[in-house]
């Protein structure tokens, strides 16, 4: 099978030089043991995964690394996170000795990396395919894309969509959910996740979702970080400016990949998708995702945020940059119309930062890229000068 080459791989193959462990998460079945295989060939391959690997290992960790004395690829490393401890002992003694650890839980293993591997390690978070990364991206129409998603057993394996979301999605709940909350009532955990996917692009009131649910507050707060630390959907912060303006204070809810969001919203076909409700919603968290995995891929943190006042004045996506702010309209429409550009030049009015470039990403083929105002088909999104600000 072909190996399709990540963009991220620049990054982590500069950070290796300058650290004994690189740290690699993300969702599962995203690629992260195919990238390590390719980038590191020389390194011996352990997989924690591994029920009967994992027990031998565990009996005598520290016979394990006496015997295993080459640079490691570590595997699902948060199975087993007492190896921690030994391989921060391990490169203070020989800087030279190399580690390269993958999880798919951020709840359970950045806990453990932040308390032993504090400066020894550079943290990178993979997530599925960008479309810059996949040129078959370019034969599928939008709505294809969107129902498709990213994941790339569906690009390198031709696995069909309604299968690999539902079985993706089964297993997490039977295994991860079990695992990190103890859900006791899986009927109302499952509608829960399916209201999240019905609010995309929205602000979560976790109030409106306890009463919905017929869960506490409290424990939707716990569902949705559970959700986000293992990678299924993300919270976008609004952006509190300094102006005298009643700005919403709650997050909006994004999936890390539309083709899981199609599937918990009950599309079946991309068909489907082209009088769903909801369509707009699903473009703008696919957009949201590749301004993400651009950020990430270049080993920056995720600083993106969206502006709105009460009275409804919005912008999508902000991103706070050292001397200013870039911001980004996104319209799944095919035609540009200058109301596009409306919550753009009201927040250039009434913010005191600086605006350092602003764009309107849709779904059409009029073009006007510009590094301080465009107009860009979503596809090319990661070609254009400005949104690399982003």
């Amino acid at each position: 099978m072909e190996y399709i080459y990540r963009a991220i791989s620049d990054s982590i193959l500069e950070a290796i030089q300058y650290y004994s462990v690189i740290t690699i998460t993300g969702p599962r079945q995203v690629g992260k043991t195919t990238l390590c295989k390719n980038l590191f060939p020389d390194y011996e391959y352990i997989n924690l995964e591994r029920p009967a690997q994992r027990a031998v290992i565990e009996q005598d960790i520290e016979a394990f690394f006496k015997t295993n004395t080459a640079n490691l690829i570590i595997d699902e490393v948060h199975h087993l996170p007492q190896m921690l401890s030994y391989i921060q002992v391990l490169v203070d003694e020989n800087p030279d000795r190399k580690f390269i650890l993958t999880g798919s839980s951020n709840f359970a293993l950045l806990h453990q990396i932040t308390q032993t591997l504090a400066g020894r390690t550079s943290l990178f978070t993979l997530l599925p395919f960008a479309m810059n990364e996949l040129p078959a991206t370019k034969e599928l129409s939008t709505n294809q894309l969107m129902y498709q998603g990213l994941y790339p057993a569906i690009y390198t394996k031709k696995t069909p969509a309604r299968l690999l979301y539902r079985d993706y999605y089964n297993t997490y709940v039977e295994r991860d959910i079990h695992q990190l909350l103890k859900v006791k009532n899986l009927q109302a955990f499952q509608t829960f996740i399916r209201l999240c996917a019905g609010r995309v692009g929205s602000e979560c009131n976790f109030s409106s979702l306890s009463n919905e649910v017929g869960v506490s507050t409290p424990t939707i707060t716990e569902w949705v970080n559970i959700l986000q630390a293992s990678y299924i959907l993300w919270k976008l912060p609004p952006y509190f400016a300094n102006i005298n303006k009643r700005l919403v204070k709650t997050p909006k809810l994004y999936f890390y990949d539309t083709g899981l969001l199609c599937y918990l919203l009950g599309i079946e076909n991309d068909k489907q998708l082209a009088t769903h409700p909801l369509r707009g919603s699903i473009f703008e968290n696919m957009v949201l995702n590749e301004v993400l995995k651009n950020r990430l891929n270049q080993g920056k943190d995720n600083n993106l945020c969206f502006y709105r006042e009460n009275k409804g004045f919005e912008v999508d996506l902000v991103c706070p940059q050292a001397m200013g702010l870039n911001i980004m309209e996104i319209k799944s429409a095919q035609t540009f119309t200058k109301d596009f550009m409306r919550g753009i030049k009201h927040l250039e009015e009434v913010l005191k930062e600086p605006i350092l470039s602003s764009c309107v990403v849709y779904d059409g083929d009029f073009e006007s890229p510009s590094p301080t105002r465009g107009i860009i088909n979503f596809r090319n999104l990661a070609k254009a000068s400005h949104p690399d600000n982003f």
